[in-house]
């Protein structure tokens, strides 16, 4: 299951082999439509709450606290957590987001939570 899960962009061109092209933020990326993003699984109830998004603000300073908040969400977030479980281990998936910044957002956050979790 681990295998097949990558991170990409939403604003990034889609690929063939994007797999299932699964939207893991909270609200829909500005400009950009249904058609263009193509996500075929939106997946809104894994994002972040709306008051930790919020307060985290994309603040690069926030982050180490952010991972430990949004971890914590995602242990109690078990029915979406395992839908996202049930889809990858039956074939590959592609968790989009739209943050700027690649490195520092709840789909990387996401994507370690995971993977360490135990089969």
């Amino acid at each position: 299951m681990k295998k097949n899960i990558v991170l990409k962009r939403v604003y990034d061109p889609p690929s063939d082999n994007d797999g299932l092209r699964i939207l893991v933020d909270r609200v829909w990326p500005r400009g950009l439509t249904k058609e263009k993003a193509k996500v075929d699984v939106w997946l809104k109830n894994i994002a972040p709450s709306t008051a930790l998004r919020k307060w985290f603000a994309h603040d690069i300073s926030k982050w180490p606290a952010f991972v430990e908040k949004y971890q914590t969400e995602l242990k109690q977030n078990n029915d979406a957590v395992h839908t996202l479980i049930e889809i990858a281990s039956k074939q590959k998936c592609t968790l989009l987001f739209g943050a700027k910044d690649v490195e520092h957002n709840q789909a990387v956050v996401l994507f370690q939570f995971l993977q360490h979790l135990k089969k």
